[in-house]
């Protein structure tokens, strides 16, 4: 007759006296898991950054991204407002080298004078201000030259500048597309004035050219595993293929769900024209009209804050909080209520501006508007569904992992000792029952009784060491919408 008490380390044939005691951790853990969450960066350094491109390095300040990435890169820039909006979530970033081919983006800052009057200019870049002194009496070329000084005296701004005949060119330090949202503006506030006498005038000089290639990015993240990818290159040709990379993640084999957060500025016709050609459950995009700040920077504090709070509830909707640091459009800029529903129908991410001038989040969408038939398909409209989907995925594996993690496969109704490590059908369907009523108190799973219902838990006839099941969980939703109508009488 066996012992009753199956051992995992000490034998049952020992001889020599003594009081063994395992530790067994097996029953340790109960409740929900806790799932382990990362957020990855990406962006071109500098060659005054220390660090090495393709390799990872965790960031927990926007200095040690100056340090790393060069004071002023893309990647500095992007850090440092992803920290200051997310203080918590475990930060890693990777850097590329420009482009040799690419070309770098130019503004020009045009002075007419001279100055009737003393003042000061208010020069905002990718939304930082910088504060220029004019003299009353400065000519034109005085104030572009004071300017070109302000501007290169700032070194964590992302242009760099040259005076000549009253004209101030501001270039950007990197080479590529995306150096062309770089953001420049005077005078952001309603008490914000120039001198008497002076004008600015803001125009695009040479377009920015040439982002990096994606797949070097990809093949330096082969082995490694982050919830959250926020990149600065928006073109279509780099998105394909990260979204690839994500939906071969997503799948039952890997299971490292991603996501992908990017920012895209231009009209509304543009950005519907964008997000209609992309289709991905593993990205959004956020778009905007003119914005103060480049669209990286967008994509930066959008996906941080949606990583924090995501990681506290992936089901509660991400409407009206705030995105620190950002600066909003003007209101002629501000799309319209009836426009931001069209472009939430286009996979574009949208954003209201609170009273007092603060960047919330309306909605945040994925890119994923139809299936594989091309025909219109909400089930992966909102980035709290996937994510949802996959902590419950997480949550029901990491389950049946703890609960049988070396043990017997045998058919219901097999007589064997309670003590055995053997597992049953039935025993599996109960440790997924019990995980669906935790993920219920939990707020993430609605109509238990349907899904003890329609559990499905069998042996496979094909691999007698397999058991399939089909798990259907009903998700909570998002109280998005209220409509009422108020039927008065008089």
């Amino acid at each position: 007759m066996p012992d009753n008490i199956i051992f995992n380390t000490i034998p049952t044939d020992i001889r020599t006296p003594g009081q063994y005691v395992e530790i067994d951790n097996s029953k340790a853990l109960r409740g929900l898991p806790s799932l382990n969450r990362r957020i990855l960066v990406v962006g071109n350094k500098l060659p005054t950054g220390m660090a090495a491109p393709l390799t990872l390095y965790r960031v927990n300040s926007g200095d040690e991204g100056a340090t790393l990435f060069g004071r002023g890169s893309v990647l500095h820039e992007m850090l440092r407002l992803a920290r200051a909006a997310n203080k918590t979530s475990d930060i890693w970033a990777l850097s590329v080298e420009d482009l040799a081919a690419g070309v770098a983006a130019t503004k020009t800052v045009t002075v007419t004078g001279p100055a009737a009057g003393a003042g000061t200019i208010a020069l905002y870049i990718n939304g930082q201000k910088l504060s220029i002194g004019v003299a009353a009496g400065d000519a034109a070329a005085a104030v572009a030259t004071a300017i070109a000084a302000v501007v290169n005296g700032y070194q964590n701004g992302p242009v760099t500048a040259a005076a000549a005949a009253g004209v101030v060119t501001l270039t950007a330090r990197h080479k590529g597309a995306f150096t062309q949202g770089i953001g420049v503006l005077v005078n952001f506030y309603d008490d914000e004035t120039l001198p008497a006498g002076l004008t600015l005038e803001i125009a695009n000089g040479v377009a920015g050219t040439g982002n990096p290639d994606a797949a070097d990015v990809v093949a330096a993240i082969s082995d490694e595993w982050f919830y959250t990818i926020i990149s600065p290159w928006s073109d279509s040709a780099n998105m394909a293929i990260i979204e690839a990379e994500l939906a071969s993640r997503f799948g039952g084999m890997d299971m490292r769900t991603g996501h992908l957060f990017t920012g895209m500025a231009g009209t509304h016709a543009q950005l519907s024209t964008y997000g209609s050609a992309r289709n991905s459950e593993n990205s959004s995009f956020i778009g905007v009209k003119n914005p103060p700040q480049a669209p990286y920077l967008w994509a930066a504090v959008h996906g941080a804050v949606v990583e924090f709070n995501g990681a506290i509830d992936p089901a509660r909707p991400f409407q009206t909080l705030d995105l620190p640091g950002l600066l909003p459009p003007s209101p002629k800029d501000r799309f319209r209520r009836e426009e931001r529903n069209l472009l939430l129908h286009d996979g574009c991410s949208t954003f209201t501006v609170s009273q007092d001038g603060i960047v919330q989040i309306e909605r945040v969408v994925t890119t994923y508007q139809t299936n594989a038939w091309g025909i219109e398909d909400v089930s992966y409209l909102d980035v709290e569904t996937v994510w949802t989907a996959d902590y419950m995925r997480y949550a029901f594996r990491t389950a049946v992992a703890t609960n049988f993690p070396r043990h017997k496969l045998a058919d219901d109704g097999t007589d064997f000792d309670p003590a055995q490590p053997i597992a049953t059908p039935s025993m599996i369907a109960g440790v997924l029952i019990a995980t669906a009523k935790s993920l219920e108190k939990a707020g993430l799973l609605e109509n238990f009784e349907d899904f003890k219902k329609n559990l499905i838990v069998q042996r496979s006839m094909v691999d007698r060491n397999r058991v399939n099941a089909v798990i259907p969980p009903d998700l909570v939703n998002q109280f998005r919408v209220f409509a009422g109508s108020i039927q008065f009488i008089l």
